[in-house]
């Protein structure tokens, strides 16, 4: 990325810009180029600007952790127990989910903070840039008929997913000692065919840090909800107020006149511009090539909008990739500078229910779903 001055470097957000130059020299060889934003446990960021492929290689699917991988058993000794609100109880191995009928699906997933480094003032949490997203095929047995198979009895509203990775949250809010990491959803989006227990991913199984032997995807809502190291399936005739949908990951949302505090669930529309990047340098009066991806959770993406003149007009982009809910789509356009200095590009996407990107930050979102507009600052030489 070439060098700003000073002066130029100003109109920069400091906290993007550095993080946009933090990819780290000492990152496991299994993840090449990847941008660590935590040694340990270890969470690593894809370089947006990297962007190629509509399938996310496994080695560049950004990783987020909250404790330290845990010790799972063999893939062969496994099972993973179905409890709670059901009139049958089990414990299924690997191959019992597969007799039960399997499935591939593509789902992108973001997490619920990727953004989270372009809010000003600074907030808490990985300071992830644009690269908390992947979209990758997910293969394994629809969590509709593994509660089939236990029935679940009347009454049902929820299921609780969680994890084998257990630690202790410190902070302004800290656990209650150490708990796992889990998350509930209501028995409809339980028993959506897009939500999977998934045991491959792009082709080949899971590796440790993303979930083997066996993970959720729950498609189309924010990556939290898609536990990894799967091991409980807890069905609930209550809602789950857990530490994970309530003391984090969770939004405010006006009721009635009032404040609720509400978990994060579904994505919401958002496009990101993977070229040119940040501070980069483009020629004046030669068309420069604009490109990247938008996604907008359980909704296909209907149109990508582009501007240069601060949102004050805005132009179609191409879409170049096919519609599909769960996943994202590649767009394209072109723009020819026509005067020197720094410039700031756009972009903004629609799904197929009309949602569009807002402009402005949403405060009641905390420090989660960031799908506001954040301009991509270039000099044109």
């Amino acid at each position: 990325m070439p060098h700003l001055s000073r002066r130029e470097a100003l109109t920069v957000p400091f906290a993007a810009w550095a993080a946009s130059r933090s990819v780290a020299q000492d990152v496991p060889s299994r993840f090449p180029g990847m941008i660590v934003r935590m040694r340990q446990p270890l969470n690593l960021e894809f370089p947006f600007g990297e962007l190629k492929t509509l399938e996310t290689p496994t080695e560049h699917f950004y990783v987020r952790s909250h404790f330290a991988v845990p010790k799972m058993p063999e893939a062969d000794k496994f099972q993973v127990s179905v409890e709670g609100h059901v009139e049958g109880p089990l414990k299924l191995s690997l191959a019992d989910l597969a007799a039960l009928g399997e499935t591939t699906v593509g789902n992108t997933l973001e997490c619920a903070g990727n953004g989270r480094v372009f809010l000003m003032p600074q907030v808490r949490g990985l300071q992830w840039a644009n690269g908390g997203v992947g979209n990758a095929r997910w293969t394994g047995t629809p969590l509709a008929a593994v509660l089939e198979r236990a029935k679940v009895k009347p009454g049902a509203v929820e299921v609780v997913l969680v994890g084998e990775d257990v630690g202790s949250v410190g902070g302004d809010n800290p656990s209650p000692g150490p708990i796992p990491f889990d998350r509930s959803i209501p028995l409809e989006k339980a028993l959506k065919p897009e939500t999977l227990l998934a045991h491959s991913m792009n082709g080949t199984p899971l590796t440790a840090e993303h979930g083997a032997p066996l993970r959720a995807v729950v498609g189309g809502w924010y990556g939290v909800a898609s536990i990894k190291w799967l091991r409980r399936i807890v069905v609930t005739d209550r809602p789950h107020n857990g530490f994970w949908q309530t003391m984090d990951y969770a939004v405010y949302e006006p009721r009635h006149g009032l404040t609720n505090l509400v978990p994060v669930t579904a994505m919401l529309p958002k496009a990101v511009i993977a070229r040119p990047t940040l501070g980069e340098v483009v020629s004046v009066g030669k068309e420069t090539a604009i490109f990247g991806a938008a996604w907008a959770g359980e909704h296909a993406v209907d149109r990508v909008e582009f501007s240069t003149d601060d949102g004050k007009t805005w132009t179609n982009a191409t879409l170049t990739t096919e519609a599909k809910p769960f996943q994202w789509r590649f767009w394209t356009t072109t723009w020819t500078p026509t005067a020197r200095g720094p410039a700031k590009l756009l972009v903004k996407a629609t799904d197929a229910k009309g949602r569009t990107q807002a402009a402005e930050r949403d405060p009641l979102r905390r420090t989660y779903v960031i799908n506001h507009l954040v301009p991509v600052e270039v000099l044109v030489k």
